[in-house]
């Protein structure tokens, strides 16, 4: 099975930094759309930056000019830079993988087990 691992949460101050990171197993890596989601307790899931498999990238416009999503291929392990923290990116942090089959018959999705990221202010 596909499976999605994550780490780099934590706690830290208002305008400080953090790198999540998600290593994907299996084959699936190279051919997979990536994404990064956040959920903050009472709030929908939202989506905040992407990664293709061609490398595009888009970002919701909270986040716009302060996370980097990228990937490393030969580690099979897709990043979210975060600078310029604020309380309100306070949340559970999940990452996200999608892809087809061969045949394009069948679509796959895998989540990560989500980290915590607390911004004090």
């Amino acid at each position: 099975q596909v499976q999605l691992v994550q780490s780099g949460g934590g706690l830290v101050q208002t305008g400080g930094s953090l790198r999540l990171s998600c290593a994907v197993s299996g084959s699936i890596f190279r051919s997979a759309t990536v994404t990064w989601h956040r959920q903050a307790p009472g709030n929908q899931r939202e989506l905040v930056a992407t990664i293709t498999s061609g490398d595009s990238t888009n970002y919701a416009d909270s986040v716009k000019g302060r996370f980097t999503i990228s990937k490393d291929n030969a580690k099979n392990t897709v990043y979210l830079q975060i600078n310029s923290l604020k309380p309100e990116d306070t949340a559970v942090y999940y990452c996200r993988a999608q892809w087809i089959s061969l045949t394009g018959r069948r679509e796959y999705d895998s989540w990560g087990q989500g980290t915590q990221v607390t911004v004090s202010s």
